[in-house]
């Protein structure tokens, strides 16, 4: 396969794979790419770093947000739901001083929020939010045009999460973590990560 045969989206890399075009834009991007984006993730504290990051990715490029995770999980305790809730106001000015993270105060007061919302969920964050993957998983997409931003899943994910007291959850922030955690496969058609059944 040559790059002139290769569909929107994909990119023949200098490895000799093919992958999704953003997943080779930056060094950064392809292990991330390559070993967690599109893949299966279950546990609750697991989604909620996951959740909390796309929240803080709002309106920032997700390169910005990849380069200062451990920053981040250092500043939310690992994001441990139970931690997190715990949370007072010490905490909050704690973590605008730290030039390690984003420093936004409503981005800070929702991913607290957020965790005392996770805390007080019957069943827990992971089968909430899994609830609202499609079954079956569509197929991939042919090409990055035909990616959406916003599902019925999505809207209704983000519906359910803010009458339960979480923030900065829109129906945009919610597919993206439909992505990034597996409940959608968003890999364009062609690219070499393999599909999970």
């Amino acid at each position: 396969m040559t790059k002139r045969d290769l569909p929107d989206g994909l990119v023949l890399a200098d490895d000799g794979l093919v992958r999704c075009s953003w997943g080779d834009s930056a060094p950064d991007y392809r292990p991330y790419h390559d070993t967690e984006w599109g893949r299966r993730l279950t546990g609750d504290d697991a989604l909620f770093e996951r959740l909390s990051l796309e929240a803080f990715q709002s309106g920032l490029s997700w390169i910005t947000i990849l380069r200062k995770r451990e920053n981040f999980r250092a500043a939310f305790a690992g994001f441990s739901i139970k931690a997190v809730a715990d949370f007072g106001g010490d905490d909050v000015a704690r973590l605008l001083a730290d030039t390690g993270i984003v420093r936004n105060r409503a981005k800070v007061n929702a991913a607290i929020r957020n965790a005392r919302a996770a805390a007080d969920l019957d069943g827990g964050l992971s089968d909430l939010l899994w609830s609202y993957a499609p079954d079956p998983r569509p197929p991939r997409p042919v090409s990055v045009h035909d990616q959406p931003t916003i599902t019925a899943e999505s809207v209704a994910m983000a519906k359910r999460l803010k009458k339960a007291g979480f923030a900065f959850v829109g129906p945009t922030t919610c597919y993206a973590l439909m992505q990034a955690t597996g409940m959608v496969d968003d890999h364009v058609a062609g690219c070499h990560v393999p599909a999970e059944r």
